[in-house]
């Protein structure tokens, strides 16, 4: 699968195709944004009943990712869950599904503005991580360097009509896509995504593969 090479401090990531970051050096795959369960949350919440196959898709996603770089450590970046509820009603299948994930690597759960609570699902519970001085949390901060999700980044090769989720991403600071199969998407033009970016910042488009355009050119 295609990547776009970032140099994020000293280090050397990999934006890969498919919305996961990938950092060799350290064995470590990083995905935000699952929204497992929010099918059920929606419908739970009087909402519209959309066909529940979003959690399993993501899964499977995943499942393919941690295939095509064999991790030693997976980060979640937040907003695993659609809500607590979701987190602790899943189905035994979809437990089992992510025991099987989880085995015989490490696994860290960032908490999200959705999921703030711990979830009985093993691996490590945490507000933020850092690692070689990269710090790994939810939500942008003012800390630098810095990889976080949260906004749901998407943009559009100019030229064309259909809106990819993407990456963006400066010296010191990666912004992560969606990784779940339900989730929407934040212009990589919209104000309050520009601001939390540097004048050198690129959008990498996600899909068959990924693609890097300049912020500025959106």
């Amino acid at each position: 699968m295609s990547h776009h090479v970032l140099k994020l401090g000293e280090h050397d990531l990999q934006a890969r195709a498919d919305g996961s970051l990938f950092w060799p050096a350290m064995g470590l795959l990083c995905v935000s944004d699952l929204h497992l369960g929010k099918s059920e949350r929606i419908a739970r919440r009087g909402g519209g009943l959309l066909p529940p196959y979003e959690t399993q898709e993501t899964l499977t996603r995943l499942d393919a990712a941690i295939a095509e770089t064999a991790p030693r450590h997976v980060i979640c970046l937040g907003d695993s869950f659609d809500d607590l509820d979701a987190a602790t009603s899943l189905p035994e299948t979809v437990r089992l599904h992510l025991a099987g994930l989880q085995a015989g690597r490490d696994w860290t759960w960032i908490e999200g503005n959705h999921d703030p609570g711990p979830v009985a699902l093993g691996g490590s519970h945490l507000a933020e991580h850092v690692l070689e001085g990269l710090r790994f949390r939810h939500i942008a901060t003012p800390d630098r360097p810095e990889v976080s999700g949260h906004y749901h980044p998407k943009a559009r090769v100019p030229g064309t009509t259909a809106a990819r989720p993407c990456f963006l991403a400066d010296r010191d600071r990666v912004l992560l896509p969606a990784f779940g199969a339900y989730t929407g998407g934040l212009r990589a033009t919209e104000p309050v995504l520009r601001d939390r970016m540097g004048t050198d910042a690129i959008a990498i488009l996600t899909g068959r593969r990924a693609v890097a355009v300049p912020l500025a050119a959106l």
